[in-house]
């Protein structure tokens, strides 16, 4: 599955100041059903952000209409419990393309960058530094930027560094799969047998 291309995002947030999030918060077992991609972002949080009546519940950050962008801020040790990928599928189907936190577990991590979501992990000190300027400014923006692995907070130029395995950079960057990866090595691969044949 092709991914779309990611080098530099600037965008408002949601805030969610929750520790220990996991991933059947994120997506309940019982959504699990589909083996595509597609639909599961209606279900993300599904169980924060709906009563047992289906209706939305109005002070999560999510349904909150002061809130918007790109970017999912999270509190520390996002994405933990099981290693469900539909976790990952939620989030970015549900159109967040950055996921930013003081902690990921591994699993999360991993998933996330293979279905095109970048996730940025920051210094708590930062992290917080992030909920305060959305506290005081709903709309405030923040840029990240994928070729300098940066994170910023517009308004005020603080800016702090994240790693970043360079083989999913360069996947983020030309909206490459692992499978795509592989096809756009086909001139080298083609040029070493050549060089080998006997």
């Amino acid at each position: 599955m092709a991914i779309p291309k990611f080098e530099k995002l600037s965008s408002s947030a949601v805030p969610l100041n929750i520790e220990n999030i996991d991933t059947d918060q994120i997506i309940p077992a019982r959504f699990l059903k589909a083996v595509e991609r597609k639909g599961f972002g209606d279900n993300l949080f599904r169980d924060w952000r709906y009563d047992k009546e289906n209706r939305k519940i109005s002070d999560f950050p999510l349904n909150d209409s002061r809130y918007s962008g790109k970017i999912l801020v999270a509190a520390k040790n996002f994405g933990c419990g099981s290693s469900r990928e539909h976790a990952a599928w939620s989030i970015f189907d549900y159109g967040f393309r950055v996921v930013v936190s003081s902690f990921f577990a591994d699993i999360f991590k991993n998933n996330a960058l293979n279905n095109g979501l970048l996730p940025v992990m920051v210094s708590e000190g930062f992290l917080q530094k992030m909920f305060a300027r959305i506290a005081k400014d709903n709309s405030a923006t923040f840029t990240v930027d994928i070729v300098s692995q940066t994170i910023t907070i517009d308004a005020t130029g603080e800016q702090e560094f994240f790693a970043l395995d360079g083989y999913k950079k360069e996947c983020l960057i030309n909206g490459y799969d692992d499978v795509d990866y592989l096809v756009s090595l086909k001139p080298e691969i083609e040029k070493y047998e050549q060089s080998h044949i006997k």
